[in-house]
């Protein structure tokens, strides 16, 4: 079975000249949810923001057979849906319908296919009824939803998030594990949230220092490194 995300040796320096990553190998299968552990500055979201080439370290880096490269830089990101860790950082549109239905807009659907779109996905996060409203006026659940709507309306083969939790209550956490349960693409997941990890991760990943340290069982890495939720 070919691997969604096939990565060989991948380093990534900072222009001050900090080595960010070093030899990083990975591999996600279809289906497969793996969560990324290790504490702040370990190289997660660094590594994340390599897989729709949002930064290029050098290395070799191919999804579901594409190359990550500037030529082929429009499909990786149809392919990669990429969900931040502040949801404001991706509403920018007057309403919430206007938000979702921006990337299919820009895909080359017409209006009224990315409206469809659009309206499927909020659906699909359990929001629909909301579209006509500010993303402004949103609690931080409802924006976290829209942000994953905004992605999945694109129809990616794979979700990368970036500590998901953050700003959510635990109602919010238990409907974000609900959502993400449901959706049928493979998943790449930065979190600090033990909880979160075991109630959707078939594996997990150990980064530190800007390499990976560990591979395994979710639990066997929490043991493994004795991780915990302060660190």
């Amino acid at each position: 079975m070919q691997p969604l995300i096939d990565i060989h040796g991948l380093t990534y320096n900072y222009e001050d000249g900090t080595q960010a990553l070093s030899g990083i190998d990975f591999q996600l299968m279809p289906a497969e949810t793996v969560v990324l552990f290790g504490a702040n500055g370990s190289g997660k979201t660094t590594f994340l923001l390599h897989l729709n080439g949002l930064l290029q370290g050098s290395g070799a880096i191919s999804i579901c057979g594409l190359e990550v490269s500037a030529t082929n830089m429009t499909q990786i990101r149809s392919l990669v849906g990429m969900v931040f860790q502040d949801s404001d950082e991706q509403l920018f549109m007057p309403n919430v319908l206007e938000d979702v239905a921006f990337g299919p807009l820009h895909q080359g659907l017409s209006e009224t296919d990315a409206e469809l779109a659009a309206l499927n996905a909020l659906r699909s996060v359990g929001i629909n009824g909301l579209e006509h409203k500010a993303p402004y006026h949103l609690s931080a659940g409802e924006k976290k939803r829209v942000a994953i709507a905004g992605v999945l309306a694109m129809q990616p083969d794979i979700l990368v998030l970036d500590e998901p939790t953050t700003f959510l209550d635990p109602p919010g956490q238990r409907g974000l594990i609900q959502i993400l349960r449901s959706l049928p693409q493979a998943k790449v997941i930065a979190t600090h949230d033990i909880c979160f990890a075991q109630a959707l991760a078939t594996r997990a990943v150990f980064f530190e220092k800007g390499k990976i340290k560990g591979v395994g069982g979710v639990n066997q890495i929490i043991e493994q490194f004795s991780w915990r939720p302060s660190d």
